[in-house]
């Protein structure tokens, strides 16, 4: 297991404000025959631990944080990857995010960044921000995949799950460790466009407002319109690197065609942070496949193997 770490603190402006970088590489709560699937170059073990290489990857590329960091720990054996009550490596999510949980309150940040790992690493710091900000907090869902499955559905991966565990819906267990969820008239969906039809249904059922890759293509004012509508000054938003055009990049797990480009997702965020008071973001999903295939073939170089 790695272990809990504070680094990097500082006493610049991030300091003052409260702004945490949260770093957490989790891997479990996407299922591994489905990331094994889509990422066939390299072993299933390699494979669907690389949104913890993804994640290594961000903080190493990203400028340096002016403030705390500290990363969650995650474990990367095999411990723990059961199915339980419909949900994949139900166990280890559990036991992981409530290490998030501790250690965001450890720090009481009023402002928090996460570098994932897969989409369910927005589910801490987001219920986090909730508890804090109540109803003044809108979620900026941005992600080609609305991840509103529930235990029980077509797909067991918790990752699947994020969205719909942040408004209230899913595991009863998950959900008890959580101090607040956000109403679903205050979260959109943006981005979206790669639907299953369990998920279509709850979003209407639930209320959830969706925006197609054509609705903002042009402007940002359909969505800017709805938050305004919110009365919410304060937004969280969350980045699934898979809603840029697999066409124009390949990212995330899925190369998804039809996305928002890497420019259009730049000005809707901008867009946003001109209108409202951002204090959540989490970037997901990033699946570096090529530094992953490097490492398969450095594998058996001398001086860098392990020792049998």
């Amino acid at each position: 297991m790695a272990a809990t770490t504070d680094r990097a603190t500082a006493d610049g402006d991030g300091a003052r404000e409260g702004h945490l970088r949260l770093v957490w590489p989790q891997w479990q709560g996407a299922d591994g025959a489905a990331v094994a699937a889509y990422v066939p170059e390299v072993p299933p073990d390699v494979a669907r631990r690389g949104y913890a290489v993804g994640a290594a990857v961000l903080e190493a590329t990203l400028p340096q944080h002016d403030g705390p960091t500290a990363a969650v720990p995650v474990l990367m054996s095999d411990v723990g990857l059961t199915q339980q009550d419909g949900v994949a490596a139900k166990a280890v999510v559990i036991e992981q995010l409530a290490r998030a949980l501790e250690l965001i309150r450890r720090h009481a940040p009023s402002r928090i960044t996460t570098l994932g790992g897969e989409c369910s690493v927005s589910v801490a710091p987001f219920a986090e921000l909730a508890h804090r900000y109540g109803e003044d907090l809108a979620v900026l869902w941005i992600d080609s995949h609305p991840d509103l499955f529930t235990p029980g559905g077509t797909y067991p991966g918790f990752h699947a799950m994020a969205l719909a565990t942040l408004t209230g819906h899913g595991d009863r267990d998950v959900l008890d460790l959580l101090p607040a969820t956000v109403a679903p008239e205050r979260v959109a969906l943006v981005g979206v466009h790669s639907w299953f039809d369990d998920n279509l249904a709850d979003a209407k059922a639930w209320g959830i407002q969706a925006f197609a890759p054509d609705a903002l293509r042009g402007s940002s004012r359909p969505l800017l319109d709805w938050l305004a509508a919110t009365g919410c000054s304060r937004v969280a938003v969350h980045f699934d690197v898979d809603t840029v055009d697999g066409e124009e990049v390949r990212l995330g797990l899925i190369a998804e065609p039809g996305g928002l480009t890497g420019v259009q997702v730049r000005r809707i965020v901008a867009d946003i942070a001109d209108v409202a008071d951002v204090v959540g973001l989490t970037v997901a999903e990033f699946v570096p496949r090529q530094v992953m295939r490097l490492g398969q073939i450095l594998g058996g170089f001398p001086l860098l193997s392990r020792p049998s």
